[in-house]
């Protein structure tokens, strides 16, 4: 269940103002309730996108995208919050198995039988996962800065080198949560005005160093978000992706010229093991929904474009 301090703390703000549907609910096979948006211009169900977030993160990063695209004109669009964030929050276990049988169970709520998936860090990691455990229902990939277990470097290698520590460290939060002893009140987070913030303050200002210390800080993310969560998503993210050559589907790649947690060279040879694979570079570093938002929905809308002509979708 949604904390109702979280649902006390949005239920006014921009989280449940985005220009979609009503805020809807989905209660699964374990009782999670997952919330979601889904801008559909009829009954009829149409062509479906599926939009994912990334890590320590919600549906709101979409909005601006949504607000924006021209895909409404012939596409469904479903947006949910994963299972532990917003309006889908949970303190169970998180993990790839889970996001992918709640996906499967939204797409089959709404009548959806094939899907784009698009989706940012984490989210295009559940798309793949996605993808090569359920191929029929996936009409395509578009992945922003997915992250390749074998191009770790950095922050994300150190968390690799530490994983037997992490996955304990998460054993005891979880335990200790079971136990009562957990924060009482989770407050929500608007990305929307936070991404509007971040360009007018920072990047038109060319303090590219300062977004990117922000956007990557875990102490910022932790102020919103659960630590036991966080963990685990830190384990799911380098966690080893199905092989592409293995995806059926097209998929387009987003890749920032200045990936920050993974070796570029090294990626783009793994995503060209699918010869369904077309890569576009975008200015950014990790976050080119914030950073270069219009190059990003301009991909995304040309790509779709042929998808329909190409692929009779």
């Amino acid at each position: 269940m949604i904390p109702a301090s979280v649902l006390a703390q949005n239920r006014d703000s921009h989280y449940y103002k985005m220009d979609m549907d009503t805020l809807r609910n989905l209660t699964t096979a374990d009782g999670t309730t997952l919330g979601y948006r889904l801008w559909r211009q009829d009954a009829t169900p149409r062509r479906t996108i599926v939009l994912l977030h990334g890590m320590a993160s919600n549906m709101t990063r979409w909005s601006e995208f949504i607000e924006q695209t021209t895909l409404k004109e012939n596409w469904d669009i479903l947006c949910p919050d994963l299972r532990g964030h917003g309006a889908s929050f949970a303190r169970d276990r998180l993990d790839m198995d889970n996001w992918c049988r709640d996906l499967l169970a939204l797409l089959d709520a709404e009548g959806c039988d094939r899907a784009v998936l698009i989706g940012h860090s984490l989210g295009a990691q559940v798309a793949v996962h996605f993808a090569a455990r359920h191929p029929a229902r996936v009409r395509g990939l578009a992945l922003i800065d997915p992250v390749f277990h074998q191009a770790l470097r950095g922050t994300m290698r150190t968390v690799n080198l530490a994983r037997p520590v992490i996955k304990a460290l998460v054993a005891v939060i979880l335990f200790m949560n079971r136990l009562g002893l957990r924060r009482r009140r989770i407050p929500g987070r608007d990305l929307r005005k936070m991404d509007e913030a971040t360009r007018a303050k920072l990047l038109q200002a060319g303090k590219q160093e300062e977004m990117v210390e922000l956007y990557s800080s875990p102490w910022e993310d932790l102020k919103f978000f659960p630590v036991g969560s966080y963990l685990q998503e830190l384990l799911e993210m380098i966690r080893p992706l199905p092989e592409l050559s293995r995806i059926q589907a097209p998929i387009l790649a987003l890749l920032s010229t200045s990936i920050t947690y993974t070796d570029p060279q090294i990626t783009r040879t793994l995503l060209a093991e699918n010869p369904g694979t077309k890569i576009v570079t975008v200015d950014a570093y990790h976050w080119p929904l914030t950073e270069n938002p219009v190059q990003v929905r301009e991909a995304i809308e040309e790509w779709c474009g042929r998808l329909m002509e190409e692929y009779s979708v």
